[in-house]
């Protein structure tokens, strides 16, 4: 058992009370010490909040309903059929990666706290029969669970795809709203780097929370559609936020080097509840970007 299986999770919270707590939790964790504070939360194990043991149904509504954008995990090179690579960078217990694989994917699930990662292997191990085939003619992918830091090179390494260690798919859901916005820029870049320059290849970003008030804070940290697109086609860049927080757009700014086209938006058929509104309805927005 891991050691965040070894203490019960705490579900009693409101969804005001967890954010305040969770501000309360990185108020000690500033600057270069942000990772630090999600490893002390794993390490601790009885407080994880964005973990619902259950894969995204954004994910799996996009994997089955828009297979005519995002294609499917086999793709043919050069006369040879060959498995794509998806990425899940702060994986959390990798439910996520074991969707992927069932859809056929080679998957690397990539966290910063070795808690975490023993938190996914221990999952993976009991749950992989919750997990099966999708499609029968493409089978199973591979998974590789890899402890390192997202900026950082040493973790593809460890990825075992060698040289190739580019992706045909990565899956953000609760990474880009976890962060401080003052990472946005390096997020952006490491996204455009990560990601094959293939047509075939696509950012697969769940937006999420969108209607959050900027002056609220976080994590998790408002990220409404505007921010993604504004990173996203300026990776690297300084991106201007005003006094409350929120994205100023600049409409005549050219994108960048790098960037990345959003050639998909909608609210996906279902997500986790937290991603509703008190009608029940999908706030959440799913996006898909690829380079130009």
């Amino acid at each position: 058992m891991s050691k965040s299986d070894s203490k019960p999770l705490r579900r009693d919270l409101s969804v005001e009370e967890t954010r305040a707590e969770l501000q309360r939790h990185f108020a000690n964790h500033k600057g270069s010490n942000y990772a630090d504070g999600w490893a002390a939360l794993w390490a601790k194990g009885d407080f994880l909040p964005w973990d619902r043991l259950a894969p995204s149904p954004a994910l799996a509504d996009t994997l089955i309903n828009h297979a005519d954008v995002v294609g499917h995990a086999i793709v043919d090179h050069d006369g040879e059929t060959l498995r794509k690579h998806a990425l899940v960078p702060g994986c959390g217990r990798g439910v996520d990666v074991l969707l992927l694989q069932s859809f056929g994917y080679d998957v690397v699930g990539l966290e910063y706290s070795p808690d975490a990662i023993k938190a996914c292997e221990d999952f993976a191990k009991e749950h992989a029969e919750d997990y099966p085939v999708h499609d029968e003619k493409i089978g199973k992918g591979s998974i590789r669970f890899v402890q390192g830091d997202f900026y950082a090179g040493d973790w593809l390494e460890k990825t075992g795809f060698e040289k190739d260690a580019k992706f045909d798919l990565i899956y953000d859901y609760t990474f880009f709203c976890a962060m401080e916005p003052r990472l946005r820029p390096a997020w952006a870049k490491r996204m455009s780097e990560l990601l094959r320059h293939s047509p075939q290849a696509n950012l697969i970003c769940l937006e999420f929370p969108t209607n959050k008030p900027a002056a609220a804070g976080g994590p998790p940290f408002a990220s409404p559609p505007k921010a993604y697109m504004e990173h996203l086609s300026h990776p690297g860049q300084e991106v201007k936020y005003d006094a409350e927080g929120n994205v100023r757009i600049n409409p005549l700014a050219p994108s960048s080097p790098g960037a990345l086209e959003r050639v998909g938006h909608w609210h996906p058929a279902d997500t986790h509840t937290i991603g509703k509104n008190a009608d029940g309805k999908v706030e959440d927005y799913i996006a898909i970007w690829r380079h130009h």
